[in-house]
């Protein structure tokens, strides 16, 4: 399992031998409290438990509900602000840099790009939304921020509820995910 070290704003990091994780955090909002360390611990655990290795990046980013209404129009084209939206990075630029055997850069590529971290996305939660939605689903204000921490971070990593059996599978998922990292 990774180590995580937090700071209240900033990152958390899960070292590993082949690289870090890392898990940048800011709380942009003053409406609802936001315990930025402990979220950026459960992002942590679930890139770890998702098999999420090498230097890795992610964000997640707790805003108000002017901000989240703001991008659930220009992303969605939605009117008013959701719960959480996840901006996915695809990091097929990083793998194409590397040579068939993976053991180095293939011809032409420059050796400090093969060396950046992946950028997985950004996650953005509106802890207000959080809130009013905790009261409608009888779970408390952190079992709601819990629940849209990890799934974000699905979304992030490829997962998707478009259909009944894909939201069955990731809702599966998210009550593991919940039930080893959050409820235990």
């Amino acid at each position: 399992m990774s180590q995580h070290r937090s700071a209240a704003e900033g990152r958390s990091s899960g070292g590993t031998a082949a690289g870090d994780v890392d898990v940048f955090v800011a709380d942009e909002q003053s409406d609802e409290p936001v315990d930025t360390v402990r979220w950026s611990r459960l992002a942590g655990s679930v890139l770890d438990a998702e098999g999420v290795r090498g230097d890795a990046e992610m964000s997640l980013l707790f805003v108000d509900e002017t901000a989240m209404a703001e991008l659930n129009q220009r992303f969605l084209s939605r009117e008013g602000p959701t719960d959480v939206l996840a901006f996915p990075i695809d990091d097929d630029v990083y793998e194409g840099a590397r040579s068939a055997d993976s053991l180095g850069p293939g011809p032409g590529v420059d050796p400090e790009l093969a060396e950046l971290p992946t950028i997985l996305g950004d996650v953005v939660l509106c802890p207000a939304v959080a809130r009013r939605n905790a009261l409608v689903h009888a779970a408390t204000y952190d079992d709601e921020l819990a629940l849209l921490v990890v799934h974000g971070i699905l979304h992030l990593l490829g997962m998707d509820h478009a259909g009944t059996d894909d939201a069955a599978v990731m809702e599966k998922r998210e009550q593991q995910l919940l039930d080893r990292f959050h409820r235990s």
